[in-house]
């Protein structure tokens, strides 16, 4: 069996990685074989199925205390110890993952969902905010497959409208056209946050071993989800 990663690395007992198409749809939402999917991915993780969470994600800037049970509603959430296994969904947006250390010597994780919506509303922000206010230190941020700001383009008044207090947004498509570039607006935010940044390349619409929901509506092909996964 083949990896289902498309990236990963481990520090100590604490594990970082963001799917490929390998690992098959893992959204519920999009395709019935998401549950199949999950579980094989939690039997390759080395987790006890049914452990690895989800959200219900909106394009919300809402952050998720990882104790709530069930599937919340929210587009990032932490964990104080860095315990439940936790998961975003992606396809074509930033799947952002956290780790820090306590003053006290604890460890705490975070996921979130940053696409477009999310990331102007201040997705990332709020989750920071949520970690320093659990006193977070040391914080690190890994960044995962994307839609690439060549790649992501939109309306020329979204553009403007959108970059006037986010700069580092602005980008243009390989082609000439107004783009938006969520990666670089995603690192400004994190190193502005004192977070030391890992930057994983991949851009979801131009390469096959990732689903993107732009190339499936352009090609018709199956559409699907990975994920960016934490987890101890």
């Amino acid at each position: 069996m083949g990896s289902p990663f498309w990236w990963g690395e481990t520090a100590g007992e604490l594990h970082v990685a963001f799917t490929s198409a390998a690992a098959g749809n893992l959204g519920s939402h999009v395709g019935s074989d998401a549950e199949e999917n999950r579980l094989r991915l939690q039997k390759q993780m080395g987790i006890a199925p049914g452990s690895l969470r989800f959200l219900n994600q909106v394009h919300s800037a809402d952050v998720v205390d990882a104790e709530v049970p069930g599937v919340p509603t929210g587009d990032a959430w932490i964990s104080r110890e860095a315990h439940p296994a936790l998961a975003v969904l992606v396809a074509d947006c930033l799947p952002v993952l956290f780790s820090a250390v306590t003053s006290s010597g604890g460890r705490l994780t975070g996921a979130a969902h940053a696409g477009r919506p999310g990331l102007v509303a201040g997705i990332l922000e709020n989750t920071l905010e949520a970690l320093r206010r659990e006193g977070a230190e040391q914080l690190t941020a890994w960044i995962g497959p994307g839609a690439c700001g060549s790649c992501y383009e939109v309306p020329a008044e979204m553009h403007r409208e959108l970059t006037a207090d986010r700069p580092a947004l602005s980008s243009q498509t390989s082609w000439g056209t107004p783009a938006l570039n969520l990666r670089a607006e995603a690192v400004r935010v994190l190193n502005a946050a004192g977070a030391e940044v890992v930057d994983v390349a991949g851009c979801t619409i131009e390469d096959p071993q990732l689903f993107s929901h732009r190339r499936s509506q352009r090609t018709g092909e199956p559409a699907g989800r990975i994920a960016g996964v934490i987890w101890s």
